[in-house]
Order: C-alpha cells, then sequence, then structure tokens
C-alpha cells in the first residue's frame, strides 16, 4: 500500500463519518444518511474525474465502497448517532477536515499525473476536497460549509500549492505526503479554533 492510497482511505473514512454526521444532525431517515455519507465520500473525486476526463474511480473499483461500507458500520456501531448535537458538531468539524486536506491531495497529485498546470493542480485538489460537501449541503437546503467558513476552502489551496511546490523540487515521496497532512490538518483545525475567518468586501 502507498502512502497516496493511505491518504485516500484516510480521506474517504473521514469523509463518510463527516456525510454521516449531518444526516443524523438533520434528523435524516437511513436512505437519506447513506445518500449524505456517499455523496460526501466520492463526490468530488467524481467531479475531478469528470474533469480530467477519465471514468470516476469509485465506478470501477470497491476499495471505496469498502471503506464507506466499513465506516459507516463502525459509527453505527458505536452509536454517534445517540450523541448531543454539540458533540456531533464537533466531531463533524474534526471528521471533514481530516478529508479536506487528504483529499486535497489526492487530487493534485492526479493534477500532477494528468501533467496540468499549477491552477489545474490546486483546482483538481479543491474540487475533489469540497465538489461533495458542496453537493451534500446544497441537497439538504444548507448553506455550503465553503461560503460559511471563510478558511476552509483556503486549507484546500494552500495545500494544493503545497503539493505543487514538493513536485517542482523533486520531493513528492510518503514521509512528505504525511507531513503535509498532519501540517493542513492542524492549519484546519487552528483556523477552526480561533474562528479564523477571510476579509469581507
Amino acid at each position: 500500500m502507498t502512502a497516496s492510497d493511505l491518504i485516500n482511505i484516510i480521506g474517504t473514512a473521514a469523509f463518510t463519518l463527516a456525510g454521516y454526521l449531518v444526516g443524523v444532525r438533520k434528523r435524516l431517515d437511513i436512505l437519506g444518511v447513506l445518500i449524505c455519507a456517499l455523496l460526501t465520500a466520492v463526490g468530488g473525486g467524481m467531479m475531478r474525474d469528470v474533469l480530467v476526463g477519465r471514468i470516476p474511480a469509485v465506478f470501477t473499483e470497491y476499495s471505496s465502497l469498502l471503506v464507506i461500507a466499513v465506516t459507516l458500520a463502525a459509527a453505527w456501531f458505536l452509536k454517534l448517532q445517540n450523541s448531543q448535537r454539540r458533540v456531533l458538531a464537533e466531531a463533524f468539524a474534526w471528521a471533514d477536515s481530516l478529508g479536506l486536506v487528504a483529499f486535497t491531495i489526492i487530487g493534485a497529485q492526479i493534477g500532477l499525473d494528468y501533467g496540468l498546470n499549477i491552477f489545474g493542480v490546486v483546482m483538481t485538489g479543491f474540487v475533489t476536497a469540497v465538489g461533495g460537501g458542496i453537493v451534500r449541503d446544497m441537497l439538504i437546503n444548507d448553506i455550503p460549509v465553503i461560503m460559511r467558513e471563510g478558511f476552509y476552502g483556503s486549507v484546500a489551496v494552500i495545500v494544493g500549492i503545497a503539493v505543487c511546490l514538493l513536485d517542482f523540487l523533486n520531493m513528492v515521496h510518503p514521509f512528505t505526503l504525511q507531513v503535509l497532512l498532519i501540517s493542513g490538518y492542524v492549519l484546519r483545525m487552528w483556523a477552526y479554533k480561533i474562528h479564523l475567518r477571510l476579509p469581507k468586501p
């Protein structure tokens, strides 16, 4: 298993959990919760694959679906749905932030594989990270997180640029990707804790 595979698993599990928690918080039925989890976990990746002109990986591989199923089963077994709303909101922030950083790295790497320029690489990372959440939030009639939390999307952009810089320096390898994952996650959670926002016009 490569570092990218591990990061992809982490991102898929984190976003599945985030989608599950949103569905529970909105008091959706089982199908609604499942749709929220699936959209959050694979929606961004499907958008990215369409952009680069390939069949979405979730249609040809079973690894992501297996991770989603295991994560949902674990969440149900641990009875996260019975937690208080404040706990659910906090757990969502932790899981969603981890998925954001992990999927930005995965998406940016795919952009590099396709030989895209820095804008293309950052955009493939950005879309992979936020695409599923945007569709999920629109579906449940919520303002997307990226529109409410000013530094949410900024983290994806910063991490995408960092992947480009590592590639330019020929330093894209398991250790640097893991450091970037941890650093990006710490940055996102720090911004969340201090309520960091971009200035408004």
